[in-house]
């Protein structure tokens, strides 16, 4: 018997039996869905955060004070503490010694009080220069960025997150020439920065941006063991994505001859590339995924089992119709072929289903997120498939073989 007559009985025994196959392929199609609503989650969440790193700007470096292979707080050390100055930026600016450093943000980072009347607030206040817009790219939406002659007057004015404008002026978005008290110091507002969202950062619009100078010298003067002042972290900008790497290098030699570091000491600084962050998270949203699929398929195997269940009900039922196949000639080969078919297409149209109700799935989670995109790609949908298919398959050979290995006469005479 060819595998179409197969295919051809075996539609015929489904459709005889419609309930049945409807309720066989429920664990199916549940188990297809899940795992494809969860990895294009997955999928959602990986381009999510590879899109709000690379919001912050394009071909970037983060150099920051301590090793991060030592034990402890980070910005420590064996030997003292990790500081990095305005001397170090002036020398990361050198054209000659650093070719592949297009630019460079250095910023000044504390949490502090912001105040304006009987309203305050405590978000990040950033000490940056006049280059943070284009290394970060992060506009200004309304109002102006301050500008060298703020930087060099130490100017008390101030750029403010959305977040800042909603906590401290509910009633008024346009908070321009406003005065604000940072750590108690009066500030005149001057901008209104363009709304970035959260991030794995946290909310990026509970941020106030002040000019480096006024910041090292007016709100929070810290100074290094060599009387310079100190600065938080130094955000680099490569001249290219290729050159990446070499301005690492170029970075590193600098910092390490300023700081006076041997070539057998470990750094007191590091250097991470944006890309190293977006790897990071993109390997443990790949973890994560993989593991929420697999949860997911644990319906997809309780699935299985219902149809080998149903299978061995309907070997039961049919064992007079196996009986009289065999005793008009048809081959062990021929009945294991249809049960198994019966077991393949049950899986496999539950599967196809499921792809539905999966895309489905990750299109209302899509719309009940703000911001967020759930990703179906075909990898997902045909590692379901198969999936699906395998459990078909694998469950359903032994009821196929104990139906095969039916004795006609036996089976003749079953009541």
């Amino acid at each position: 018997m060819s595998i179409l007559e197969s295919m051809r009985l075996a539609f015929r025994a489904l459709t005889a039996n419609k309930l049945r196959a409807a309720l066989t392929m429920l664990g199916i199609i549940i188990g297809v869905g899940a795992v494809i609503t969860l990895m294009s989650a997955g999928e959602g969440v990986s381009a999510y955060i590879e899109g709000q790193f690379q919001g912050m700007g394009s071909n970037l470096l983060f150099v920051m004070p301590g090793s991060m292979d030592n034990a402890g707080p980070p910005g420590m050390r064996s030997g003292g503490a990790a500081e990095l100055t305005n001397g170090d930026v002036e020398a990361l600016r050198d054209p000659l010694r650093a070719p592949d450093v297009a630019a460079l943000s250095p910023e000044l980072i504390r949490s502090t009080v912001v105040a304006t009347g009987r309203r305050d607030t405590t978000p990040q206040v950033l000490g940056v220069t006049p280059a943070f817009p284009s290394v970060r790219n992060w506009s200004v939406e309304m109002g102006t960025f301050f500008d060298q002659n703020d930087m060099n007057s130490r100017a008390r004015v101030a750029l403010l997150g959305k977040t800042v404008v909603e906590e401290l002026f509910p009633d008024n978005p346009y908070p321009l020439e406003q005065t604000i008290k940072i750590n108690g110091v009066p500030f005149r507002v001057v901008g209104v920065l363009e709304e970035k969202g959260g991030s794995q950062m946290g909310d990026e619009d509970n941020t106030v941006l002040v000019p480096l100078t006024t910041a090292q010298t007016r709100l929070f003067p810290s100074r290094s063991r060599s009387g310079e002042y100190k600065i938080s972290v130094i955000i680099i900008q490569a001249v290219d994505e290729d050159r990446i790497d070499a301005a690492s290098e170029q970075v590193a030699a600098i910092l390490r001859e300023r700081h006076g570091i041997d070539f057998s000491d470990e750094d007191d600084f590091s250097i991470i590339s944006q890309s190293d962050i977006i790897s990071v998270f993109g390997e443990i949203t790949g973890v994560l995924t993989v593991f929420l699929g697999a949860i997911a398929g644990i319906s997809l195997l309780v699935g299985g089992i219902g149809i080998m269940n149903i299978m061995l009900v309907s070997v039961t039922e049919r064992t007079r119709e196996i009986g009289l196949r065999k005793a008009v000639g048809a081959r062990r080969r021929d009945i294991l072929w249809q049960f198994l078919i019966e077991a393949m297409l049950l899986s496999l149209i539950g599967g196809i289903l499921g792809i539905g109700l999966g895309t489905t799935g990750a299109q209302i989670v899509t719309a009940l997120i703000d911001d967020f995109r759930s990703i179906v790609t075909p990898q997902a949908v045909l590692l379901a498939t198969t999936f699906s298919a395998a459990v078909g398959l694998f469950f359903g050979i032994y009821p196929a073989r104990r139906a095969s290995l039916l004795n006609p006469i036996d089976a003749l005479r079953y009541e």
